[in-house]
């Protein structure tokens, strides 16, 4: 007898039999799904969840943009390219040409497109070793609560003790300094001027500073704009290269493009992925000034760093950016959430609830151990998707579709005050 995939069903049990340990996030949200449109998913039971998630940033633009299915349908039906390693083709060379005309110009920023590969973690390699091949130095500097990916050179650079654990082997060639208002008592950008000043300190000069915006995995920790001009003020003194990851606060995330723009500064070097590819297909591209493009031809590369599809995909998602309206709506419901999270801090004592981040990548760090994540836990269950986020688990996070309307926002809310409230009165 032959057995279709209609003859059986996937249940969370086929995940549990099969797939590794390692897996995370469907045991957070333990249900099977098999659809999704905009802001909403549904599972195979035909339950109905709003996504305040979407893909840990990387569905900005909602599940199954209209706009960019049909592009992608008309792209796969005519037998174009859909491999090409770094080849030359019409999908990628269309991409450039947009980026450049719609992001770049527009913001006088005059930098050259690497495809590093397709996930955020080469992007963040590939800047990490130009930084040090254009300096001739090996050391880099990234910051408390930092997070940039899981392969070795990332996972050197992020702070999150667990996660640092998974390598192995010591991780090397870097110094982690405070971020931004790390305590009352430090001030990091006087600090770290003292510690690169101090040819005793035992910190050797960095390559580079990188650094993230707005802390995603670290706990939704924003940067003050006048820190950041610090960091660069810093780094153009000493000569260092300034890296901004913008992998997960980049494409919108903030409100602008860039998540650096309001601050005003320049990064050496920019890391994007994430929603870089549109509509969710695996796609990293890493920025850098002219000056810096000292590779020699192969000496970065990898087999995937041409997805033809996510070129097409990246192409239709730069249309949001060629007027204002779609960053103005963003600030819009940044305020609602904002207001929202203001509320549910003063409103809710007993959660101990700080009010973090910017745009719409914000959350409530609660300081009552396993009340975030119980929230999140109780949230899913009502039909919302939200995940902590934090060296303890610590911050609830908003995460939602950047094209979420209003309604969307507010049935999630509501859902999210339901859990807050059950979880209050078991505390």
């Amino acid at each position: 007898m032959t057995i279709t995939m209609e003859d059986s069903k996937v249940t969370m049990k086929t995940f549990e039999t099969y797939e590794s340990e390692v897996r995370s996030y469907s045991r957070s949200f333990p249900t099977v799904f098999k659809k999704a449109k905009g802001y909403k998913l549904w599972d195979v039971d035909g339950n109905e969840y709003i996504d305040f998630f979407a893909g840990a940033g990387t569905l900005n633009y909602g599940h199954n943009n209209e706009q960019m299915k049909d592009k992608l349908v008309e792209y796969i039906t005519s037998d174009a390219i859909t491999h090409s390693l770094d080849m030359a083709t019409e999908a990628r060379g269309t991409f450039l040409q947009k980026f450049h005309d719609v992001i770049l110009a527009p913001r006088n920023l005059d930098y050259k497109v690497m495809f590093p590969g397709p996930t955020g973690t080469n992007a963040v390699e590939s800047a990490l070793k130009l930084a040090r091949k254009a300096t001739g130095r090996t050391n880099i500097m990234s910051f408390t609560n930092a997070f940039h990916g899981m392969t070795i050179g990332s996972l050197a650079i992020t702070g999150n003790q667990a996660k640092r654990k998974g390598a192995g082997i010591p991780l090397t060639n870097t110094v982690s300094m405070p971020f931004d208002a790390y305590d009352e008592n430090t001030d990091s950008l006087s600090l770290i001027e003292s510690y690169l000043n101090n040819t005793s300190s035992g910190v050797d000069l960095p390559a580079a500073i990188i650094v993230e915006t707005v802390q995603g995995e670290g706990g939704i920790n924003a940067a003050s704009d006048e820190w950041l001009r610090g960091i660069e003020s810093i780094a153009r003194k000493f000569e260092i290269l300034l890296i901004v990851d913008d992998i997960q606060a980049g494409c919108g995330r903030t409100g602008t493009f860039f998540s650096f723009e309001r601050a005003g500064i320049t990064p050496d070097i920019v890391c994007l992925s994430k929603s870089i590819g549109g509509y969710g297909l695996p796609m990293a591209i890493t920025l850098f000034k002219k000056e810096l493009d000292i590779w020699a031809p192969g000496e970065h590369n990898g087999t995937f760093r041409g997805n033809n599809l996510a070129f097409i995909a990246a192409t239709e998602a730069l249309t949001y950016w060629e007027n204002d309206h779609f960053s103005d709506e963003i600030d819009k419901k940044a305020a609602l959430i904002e207001a929202f999270t203001t509320e549910m801090v003063q409103k809710y004592p007993e959660i101990k609830g700080e009010t973090r981040g910017r745009g719409l990548m914000q959350g409530v760090a609660c300081h009552v151990d396993g009340v975030a994540e119980k929230i999140c836990a109780a949230s899913f269950e009502q039909g919302l998707l939200m995940e902590t986020s934090g060296p303890k688990d610590e911050v609830f996070k908003f995460l939602p579709p950047l094209m979420i309307d209003e309604e969307g926002l507010k049935k999630g809310f509501q859902i999210i005050e339901n859990s807050i409230q059950s979880i209050v009165e078991e505390l």
